[in-house]
This record gives structure tokens, C-alpha cells and sequence, in this order.
């Protein structure tokens, strides 16, 4: 049974009144606390090392761990035989771990009656079990269960939760994930979301009094708050954070704490990450795979610009990577010193869009403010709206203030990690009404770019790994399919730095293959590029007359996989290919290697120059407002504008590749480019980062391989408006992860067996509002299409905007007669989707708001 993902609903609904103090706290004396807490986001991987092994570093080591589990707040005991599973894994021994009798309710994968456990919370032997203990952890699922499983009837502690307390005070470690993390503070959110928060909980006249069962056919529920354990004595935690957009409803709860907010932070906690509470210390460090938002609201006043709707100004907000620490007593950062300022030295200059829904580059909230807003020189504000189905809502404004500032380094290669501190938010009140667009004024400029095609090879014995960028070096799969389809740990690799302007990424990916068990000896860095690298005393351009050496086209011909690393694509191009348009001699050479058994690979630019036609710029609502362009401005023709196309080096004969698909929103434009230079009986293919399609050319299949998925879009079906540009009808869309299949020439879907079907079969039935940006959850396509349409019993057709100003596109995601969802759990208790043949319809619209 799949994790229920929505929080309880009415627990305690707080008052509109902002003068009320919210609960009393859950303990008063936490002075000298000696223990620790791992407070995780939830969707805790298998594989994610760093929290495992700083959870059993502070219970002790993995040798003299004792470790109790507490089910309380799942409906099954799954969960937590699965984290007793992973530590023992992660070499603790199984008799020094126990799944601890706490619940208030009947588990439904046992034959036994766990409700009866309520009773025994004051046991004795109980408490004497847990005071032997030197960690406990509460696995995810209800909060609300947890509290009552270990609070008496009357509110008070229970012997059991007195224990824990004991234990904590002398140096255990306390962790918990999801509804385990919401626990550990004294103000506890149950329920809410980040448009239900602001408009019925800061003074919103229009729902003050709603029922429950009104709630349920909203399309956004309420905040709910209860009294929470209160281990963490220094904020409100919120988990879920960027996942399910969060930030909202943390900023209203925390506004509404009137006593935490002069001295304390908000917390706000990312799936598959921690903050680790040093009490000692006073500080948390963050540990993990993504961030920890922090909130200042010291400072933030309600703002009242409608008689009904109120809004909040002058947020503070901050968002924290792995290896930063807080010191939460003098509120105040602390970051590694491999990290870099991005105030002054900013990296992008473009005009970033504002975070309107699933067609927007970098959607969720930290890496929009990352390479939209901090480390954009361009850019001094930005904005996002949240807003039901009648467009009512509110617009988020982030600004840079005096003390706003970036921190960058790469991680685990050559993946970016950004923290952010101090952009000023303000929310404020607004109404968005859309109408379509009858008459549009923007210029719409048909594609010019004409290609000759590139010959067909029907006896291709190579293979193909096409990655959608930021490869993490600890992505075991990917890696090791590379090196498989290369021959074995005995391969001979080449590897074509020239879309870099550094040997970074190339040393980076040298250093990787070795660390995989390929022989340094057997891999080079091919000397072919047409332009200059920085930090080298050799000047790189004189390289592109290597383009026809004999020499390095025969040293190609010896080898048995090629890889191209990221950056600018076009200058791969321009490294291969003559003036004239021709193919050099090396790239002879490559196609030569390639036909006669190599794998060819690459990430990012390196994807991006295997099909025949190139996508080497614009973004989705470039190129659907204004089309296609002839000219090419480097950075900023790539992370927005009209789509700019080039020829590619054709490797991959089957359609149009784009990559970065996820973290940069790309349907839109690969879905122009499809129209307008597909051949719409091939499907096109947009490939998420850290993940890669491999393609099978003798078995006319491709594979997916790595963390993320690939979206297929087929235009076999699609009605177009000619007369009216991007106004389409019945696109198909699927989405498929890792183990999935795909036949390249029948189209034909194969879904990895381990997962079952959702039609029919769905686990959530809700109102779902239109995804509306940054408070919106679920703000990948991916999972925006399996949580909101193909797993959701009520949702027959769902709806996402993109707009500029005044004019933009809506997005209707419909089940069409093919439809489906398939599910399974995948690395602990992460959801896995895979979604087949949504139908998407696309039509221009006006845009007021006010």
C-alpha cells in the first residue's frame, strides 16, 4: 500500500486572529540536553548514505547502536521493517534494533490487533526497554497518530514518551522522517497547504467558517496545526518542503507563532534530507541530497490590500545545502570554505521568467532562486503567483536585499549546490483571470533552419548513452552501463572536452571511469576542440585543425566508447565539422567506430548533438510565443528566448533529442521543434538530468537508466491551428523511469514488471487546483502528471499556465482512452511513477491580473 501523502486534515485550525499564541510549549526544562536529532524530510532513500551513517554515528556507531522503532504514525508496519532492513545494511546488528509496541491503531499487514498497544504506553517494561535504547526513530506517515499514541487521554506525557525524553536529555539520538520530522517541534503541522494557509488562515473573511467536509472538495486546504513533541525547542519544522511547495503554509504558521517568531527560525525540510540538531552546539547542520529552507519572519508585517485578503512582507528567506550549519541560537550561517560568493560574481546574466507553472526553467523554489534570481546579475526581482481555478490567490515577490548573497562549489561532479540567504519575500493579494487570445500581438517567426538528413544505417552495431546533464559521479548505473557497452573495465575511451571552456568536467569524468575500474592508461582526453580552454599555458583553438589529422582519426578508429562532455553544443558542432558543412576526418572516424560496435555517450551538450537536429537554444515559452531564431547569444539564447536549431552530428536516427528536461522545463520547445522539423511518426525525447536513455540500435530499443525519467512526446494525433500558432490539440505525452522500455520504430511502451497499474486502481481522489508555480506541489511534469491526473480518482483532465506579463499558454493534461499510471516504490520508500499517453492540449491565452 502506497504512502498517503496528504497530512491530515483537521486537527486544530487556527484562528484568523494573528494576536493568538499558537500552543503552549511541550517541555519547558530542555536545558543540557546531551542528544542530538535527524529530522528528514521524508522519501529518505536506501542509498543516501549521509543521513544512515550520521544517524548510527550519533546512536553510538553502527557496533553499539541500540536502536528503537516507533510505527506509530503508518497504517502498516512496512515502513518500518524496511528501516530496520536498511540498518542492518548499514552494519548494525538485527537482535540491536527493535520495532517498539507505540500506535493507537491496528496495523493492516499483521494478523495481530496493534491497537491494543495504546494501552501499554505506561508499561513499565516498556519504558525500561526504551532507557536501554541509545536512538529512536519515528518512521513516517499520520503525525497526528504519533502524539496520540504517546500522550495520555488527558494530554499528559506518557511513561514511554517520558522515557524517550529521559534518554534524549542523557545523549541518544531522537530521528524521524516525514510525519517523524513534523513531531519533533512543539508547534506541529498537520495538514494545510501553501494557498489554503494564506487565504483562510491570515484573515481571510470568505471561508472563516467551513466544515470538513467542505474541505474536501476544495481545491486547497487549510493550515492545521496541533502540540507537537517539542524535542526541537527552536522553531516550527516542516517537511515535504520543495516537493510539495511548502514554504506558504510554513510562512503562515510561523507569522501566526507570535512567540517563536522575534527569536527563532522556520524550518522547512527537502524529501531525502536532514537537519541534525546539535544541542550542545546549538547548531544544525544539513545533510543530505537537497536543501533545508530557513525562515526569518522577525520582521514580516501583514500587508492588507483587499477587504477579504490579507498578505505577508518583508520574509526572509534562505535555503541551505549539505554541509551548511546554523547556528540557531545567534541565527546566523555557516558555510564550507570550498564554497564561493555569487554577490559580485555572478555567473548567468539572462531575463528569467516568472515561476508560472511546470513550462517554467528551474520550477521549484530552490533552484529557481539559484539560477533565476541570486546567481543572476540580470535579475534584481522576481516573482511567482499561486491562485485556484477562479484565479484567486496571491503573487510572490522575491528581491535582493543588502545582505542577500549566494553560495556555489560543485557536488558529486559536476552538479551545481547552490544556498541562498536573505532574498526578501512578499506576498501579496492578487486575482489572475485568463481569457484566450483571438488575436495575437507577439511575433511568431517559422523555423528557417533546413537539414539535410543524415544517412540511415539500418546496421548500426554500436550503442548510444545519452544523459541529460548534471551526472552525479555516484550515479553506479549509468556509469556502469557506459563502461559495460564499452567492452568491460578493459575499455579504450576517448573523451571530447570542446563544449567546455574548462578541462573540469573532462578530468572530472576521466577521474569517475577510474573509479569505476577502467584503467587510467586506456582513457584520453582528445585533443579537439576550436577554441581556447582557461588555465592552461597551451592556447586549445590551434586544436581545430585536428578536426582531419590522420593521426587522431586513426587513434579514434582503436577506440571502444566516446564520450562528450556538457557545455555548449555548438561548439562540438564546430570542432567536427568543416567550414564548409562537411564531415571532418575524425568525425569519419567516429561515425566508423560507432557503426562497428562503440558506444558513443554524452551529458548535456554532449546529448544534445545526437540527433540530426539540434536544440542548442530558447526555452518552452520562447519558443511557443515567439517561435524560432537564426542568431545564437551563447548563455542567453540557451536559457530562454526562441528556440535557435543547428545540425546536429546525427548519431541518434530516431527523432529529436532535448535534454536538462526536468530542472529546465523544455517541453514546450521540443514540442515546437517536433511540429515544425519532426517526423511526427517518430516520437521526440526529453531526457531529465542524472539520467540517461540508452539506446539498443540492433534491437530498435531504447532503455532509461540513472535517477530520473524520460519524456516521450508523439504528434501522430495532434490538430494544430495554422493559422494560429502553438494552438495544438491531442499531443500525446508519457513519462517513463528507470527499467522502462521503449521500441524506437513501433513506439511500443514496455513498463518495468515490478510495477503495478494505477487505472481503475488509483490511490488518491481530490480537488486539484491548476500548478501555478513556486507554492505549487508537485512542480515536475513527472510527478505532476502521476500525483495530480493518473493517480488521482477525481482527475480526468488537469490544468498548468506559463505567462509573461500579458500574454501565455494554458495546459490541459488530460486522460485520454490510453492513459495509464504504473507504481512501485523504488530506493526505500521513494514513489515511482511512470505515466503512458496523457493527452496535452496547448492554447494561447491573454492575462490580466490584479
Amino acid at each position: 500500500m502506497k504512502k498517503k501523502l496528504v497530512s491530515c486534515l483537521i486537527s486544530f485550525t487556527l484562528l484568523s486572529s494573528l494576536s493568538t499564541p499558537l500552543l503552549a510549549k511541550a517541555q519547558e526544562n530542555t536545558e543540557g540536553i546531551k542528544g542530538s536529532l535527524v529530522i528528514a524530510g521524508g522519501g529518505v532513500g536506501t542509498s543516501n548514505h549521509d543521513i544512515y551513517e550520521k544517524f548510527l554515528l550519533l546512536a553510538g556507531g553502527k557496533e553499539k547502536a541500540k536502536v528503537g522503532i516507533i510505527p506509530a504514525a503508518s497504517t502498516t508496519l512496512q515502513s518500518s521493517e524496511k528501516f530496520k532492513e536498511d540498518l542492518v545494511k548499514y552494519g548494525v546488528n538485527s537482535d540491536s534494533i527493535q520495532i517498539l509496541p507505540v500506535s493507537n491503531h491496528d496495523f493492516s499487514d499483521t494478523q495481530k490487533d496493534e491497537s491494543t498497544w495504546k494501552n501499554q504506553v505506561n508499561d513499565k517494561k516498556l519504558s525500561c526497554t526504551i532507557k536501554g535504547l541509545t536512538a529512536v526513530w519515528f518512521v513516517g506517515g499520520d503525525q497526528t497518530k504519533i502524539v496520540d499514541s504517546l500522550r495520555q487521554n488527558n494530554g499528559n506525557d506518557s511513561e514511554a514518551l517520558r522515557a524517550i525524553w529521559d534518554i534524549y536529555r542523557k545523549g541518544a539520538v531522537i530521528g524521524g522522517t516525514s510525519a517523524g520530522a513534523a513531531i519533533m517541534s512543539d508547534v506541529m503541522i498537520t495538514g494545510g497547504d501553501s494557498l489554503g494557509a494564506l487565504k483562510e488562515s491570515i484573515g481571510n473573511k470568505e471561508n472563516k467558517h467551513v466544515n470538513e467536509n467542505q474541505h474536501n472538495k476544495k481545491e486547497y486546504e487549510p493550515l492545521s496545526v496541533q502540540k507537537g513533541l517539542g524535542f526541537f525547542q527552536h522553531g516550527i519544522i516542516d517537511q515535504h518542503m520543495d516537493e510539495r511547495a511548502r514554504l506558504g503554509r510554513l510562512a503562515v504558521a510561523a507569522y501566526n507563532a507570535e512567540r517563536d517568531k522575534e527569536k527563532n527560525f522556520a524550518y522547512g525540510v527537502d524529501e531525502d534530507t536532514a537537519m541534525v540538531v546539535n544541542n550542545k552546539d546549538q547548531k544544525v547542520e544539513v545533510v543530505g541530497r537537497s536543501g533545508v529552507a530557513v525562515l526569518d519572519m522577525s520582521k514580516a508585517k501583514l500587508i492588507s490590500k483587499q477587504k477579504v485578503r490579507s498578505g505577508l512582507e518583508n520574509i526572509k528567506v534562505s535555503y541551505l545545502s549539505p554541509g551548511d550549519k546554523i547556528n540557531y541560537h545567534l541565527k546566523s550561517f555557516e558555510f564550507p570554505n570550498d564554497k564561493v560568493e555569487t554577490k559580485g560574481f555572478e555567473y548567468y546574466s539572462f531575463n528569467a521568467l516568472p515561476a508560472t507553472g511546470v513550462f517554467t526553467p528551474y520550477g521549484r523554489l530552490k533552484a529557481y532562486l539559484s539560477y533565476s534570481f541570486v546567481d543572476n546579475k540580470s535579475m534584481k526581482s522576481a516573482n511567482s503567483y499561486v491562485y485556484d481555478s477562479k484565479g484567486s490567490g496571491y503573487e510572490i515577490a522575491f528581491q535582493k536585499d543588502n545582505d542577500t548573497n549566494g553560495y556555489w562549489r560543485y557536488t558529486d561532479g559536476q552538479k551545481d549546490d547552490y544556498s541562498i540567504v536573505n532574498v526578501r519575500m512578499d506576498i501579496t493579494p492578487k486575482t489572475v483571470k485568463f481569457q484566450p487570445d483571438k488575436k495575437t500581438s507577439l511575433t511568431y517567426k517559422k523555423s528557417t533552419f533546413s537539414s539535410s538528413e543524415s544517412p540511415a544505417y539500418d546496421s548500426i552495431k554500436g550503442n548510444l548513452l545519452i544523459a541529460g546533464g548534471a551526472l552525479g559521479s555516484s550515479n553506479s548505473s549509468l556509469y556502469d552501463k557506459f563502461i559495460t557497452l564499452a567492452g568491460g573495465k578493459q575499455a579504450k575511451i576517448g573523451i571530447v572536452p570542446a563544449a567546455s571552456t574548462k578541462f573540469d568536467s573532462s578530468n572530472q569524468f576521466k577521474s569517475d571511469l577510474v573509479k569505476y575500474g577502467v584503467k587510467a592508461e586506456n582513457i584520453e582526453i582528445l585533443p579537439i576542440s576550436n577554441h581556447d580552454f582557461k588555465g592552461t599555458s597551451e592556447n586549445e583553438s590551434n586544436w581545430k585543425a585536428n578536426m582531419n589529422s590522420d593521426k587522431l582519426a586513426q587513434k579514434v578508429k582503436g577506440l571502444t566508447g566516446i564520450w562528450f562532455v556538457g557545455g555548449d553544443q555548438t561548439l562540438i558542432t564546430g570542432s567536427l565539422r568543416n567550414e564548409n558543412g562537411s564531415d571532418s576526418k575524425v568525425l569519419q572516424a567516429i561515425w566508423h567506430t560507432y557503426k562497428n560496435g562503440a558506444v558513443l555517450g554524452g551529458t548535456s551538450a554532449g546529448a544534445a548533438i545526437m540527433s540530426n537536429t539540434m536544440l542548442a537554444g530558447g526555452d518552452s515559452y520562447g519558443a511557443l510565443s515567439y517561435g524560432f531564431t537564426d542568431t545564437y547569444d551563447d548563455m542567453t539564447q540557451q536559457e530562454g528566448g526562441p528556440a535557435y536549431l543547428e545540425k546536429g552530428l546525427g548519431f541518434f536516427q530516431y527523432g529529436l533529442v532535448d535534454q536538462h528536461f526536468d530542472n529546465k522545463a523544455r517541453l514546450g520547445r521540443l514540442i515546437a521543434t517536433a511540429y515544425e522539423k519532426g517526423n511526427k511518426n517518430q516520437l521526440a525525447y526529453g531526457i531529465d538530468e542524472d539520467t540517461a536513455m540508452v539506446v539498443n540500435n540492433s534491437g530498435k530499443q531504447i532503455e532509461v537508466v540513472g535517477r530520473g525519467g524520460i519524456t516521450l512526446v508523439d504528434l501522430a494525433k495532434v490538430q494544430a491551428n495554422d493559422k494560429f500558432p502553438s494552438d495544438y490539440k491531442n499531443i500525446l505525452i508519457s513519462c517513463i523511469t528507470p527499467g522502462d522500455k521503449v521500441n524506437m520504430t513501433t513506439k511500443e511502451i514496455v513498463i518495468n514488471p515490478g510495477k503495478t497499474s494505477t487505472r481503475k486502481n488509483e490511490y488518491y481522489s481530490e480537488k486539484i487546483g491548476p500548478n501555478t508555480g513556486l507554492f505549487s506541489p508537485h512542480g515536475v511534469l513527472r510527478k505532476f502528471l502521476a500525483y495530480d491526473l493518473i493517480d488521482n480518482a477525481q482527475s480526468k483532465e488537469i490544468k498548468s499556465y506559463t505567462f509573461n506579463q500579458n500574454k501565455g499558454f494554458e495546459l490541459t493534461f488530460r486522460k485520454s482512452p490510453e492513459s495509464n499510471g504504473y507504481w512501485a516504490y523504488t530506493d526505500g520508500q521513494k514513489d515511482d511513477y511512470s505515466i503512458v499517453k496523457v493527452a496535452l492540449d496547448i492554447k494561447p491565452i491573454n492575462v490580466d491580473i490584479k
